[in-house]
């Protein structure tokens, strides 16, 4: 994927968070937000995968342990979601981890529970 392109469908994830968090407003369960999430990509053409088991490789040797990714944007973008009233760095480290262990560029750490919903959506880069 082209940088025009990434930037572009991050453009796209940005906004189906605002028109989310405008309709919905904070303080629901993550599951909610990932619902119209998936439901607002949908709407827009992009495709999206929920709860998508990575495998887990060392070594090249797969282990028998699996990972999920909350959403997977047409197989490139990864986003982890949260409502949490506060955000701890351990969350910031799992995405960045996601990032490297799947190879892909590019993440997006969203947490709905905020009061402005630009405060709650952090970007994550791998090699971008």
């Amino acid at each position: 994927m082209e940088k025009e392109e990434y930037d572009r469908i991050a453009k796209e994830i940005v906004d189906s968070c605002v028109t989310i968090h405008r309709l919905m407003g904070p303080g629901l369960l993550e599951s909610v937000y990932e619902k119209c999430l998936m439901k607002e990509f949908e709407l827009r053409n992009i495709k999206a995968q929920k709860q998508v088991l990575i495998s887990l490789i060392y070594k090249g040797f797969e282990l028998s342990k699996e990972f999920k990714v909350d959403i997977l944007i047409e197989n490139e973008i990864i986003l982890e979601l949260k409502s949490a009233e506060v955000m701890l760095p351990v969350f910031e480290a799992q995405i960045l981890s996601y990032l490297r262990l799947t190879d892909k560029r590019l993440g997006f750490l969203i947490n709905f529970n905020v009061p402005l919903i630009k405060n709650g959506i952090k970007r994550f880069v791998n090699n971008y």
